[in-house]
């Protein structure tokens, strides 16, 4: 699809927003609209008012995770700092020695999982902690979405980790380097994304097979999972490329769906909390929300050079949409009643 081709489009309903620095992630704490900087503050959005909190002072935010009502940030002070809503912010942790935080992962109970290099620390809702040193370096961490336990991708596979148990972490293996992981959310499937231009996945349950999704022509760097747990969206590609795990089988010889095809690689990929909808981000700064049962397609922003798109968020109520771009821009999608 064409920017330039007449069709829908919900560009009157984007209030734009001037932050000054590369957007690192977006998230709604409550109600309100959150997005932390590369430049280490945290931009809270309260109707016309903008609230700036210096989450890592003379530091770079290089990672950051939400949940309900708290954004965490992780960045190269080594420190781990969560912001809640109304702007209270509180340090969870430190790396050793103020080594950069390379990964991060939240549980809705109220834990948290952080890694520099090897060392990874889980950190319970009670305060106490736990560590495990991977491999080798921690690329990506998960919480599986029931019990806890948490997924560490690193070189040659990732390691399913109780933080509260002696025994060892057990390694599902594939040679390569895994960059990020994610968990499907009735726990059946993980699946990393890797070095190469490709995605692997084992299924837990019952035979822990192996899933191999390739083909991409660059490297993903987000997913997202439907509502209903039954697709995985990826970026990568000049389409969103859409993975179906319905069946106990997973994708295993299927072929996935491709999303809002355009000539930009998309980079950010994010489901509607409730309905079957996609929202696109690509590389040249277009956003188009993809629509699953008749693959319709509505653009939320048209393309904007050297503001590819670096963060997307839905609030709890799927009724607004958060973006933020490499150049600083970013922009609040209401959807019309």
């Amino acid at each position: 699809m064409s920017d330039s081709v007449s069709h829908p489009s919900l560009t009157s309903h984007v209030a734009p927003l001037e932050l000054g620095a590369h957007v690192v992630a977006a998230h709604f704490l409550k109600d309100a609209p959150a997005l932390a900087l590369s430049d280490g503050t945290v931009v809270l959005v309260q109707g016309d008012d903008r609230t700036r909190i210096a989450a890592h002072p003379d530091s770079g935010i290089l990672v950051a995770a939400g949940s309900q009502d708290r954004l965490v940030t992780g960045g190269d002070d080594g420190r781990v700092v969560e912001i809640r809503a109304g702007g209270v912010t509180q340090e969870l942790g430190t790396a050793k020695g103020g080594a950069w935080i390379d990964a991060l992962a939240l549980h809705p109970d109220g834990s948290v999982a952080w890694s520099a290099g090897r060392a990874v620390v889980a950190r319970d809702a009670k305060g106490r902690e736990k560590s495990f040193t991977a491999p080798s370096t921690a690329r990506g961490l998960v919480f599986a979405p029931k019990g806890y336990r948490l997924g560490v991708a690193h070189y040659n596979g990732v390691s399913l980790w109780f933080p509260n148990l002696e025994t060892p972490a057990e390694m599902v293996t594939w040679k390569g380097s895994h960059i990020d992981v994610t968990w499907s959310p009735d726990g059946r499937f993980v699946v990393s994304t890797m070095q190469e231009n490709a995605l692997h996945g084992w299924r837990l349950q019952p035979d822990r097979g192996h899933m191999r999704m390739s083909g991409y022509p660059g490297k993903v760097r987000s997913v997202s999972w439907s509502s209903d747990g039954h697709w995985l969206a990826t970026g990568g590609a000049e389409a969103a490329i859409v993975w179906p795990f319905d069946s106990k089988e997973g994708p295993t010889g299927k072929a996935p769906r491709e999303c809002g095809v355009r000539p930009a690689r998309v980079s950010r990929v994010a489901f509607h909390p409730k309905a079957p909808v996609l929202a696109v981000g690509y590389e040249d700064g277009c956003i188009l929300l993809v629509r699953f049962t008749d693959a319709s397609e509505l653009l939320v922003r048209p393309a904007v050079q050297g503001s590819g798109i670096t963060a997307l968020a839905w609030d709890a109520r799927g009724n607004r949409m958060l973006f933020g771009c490499a150049d600083g821009k970013a922009g609040l999608l209401t959807l019309p009643a």
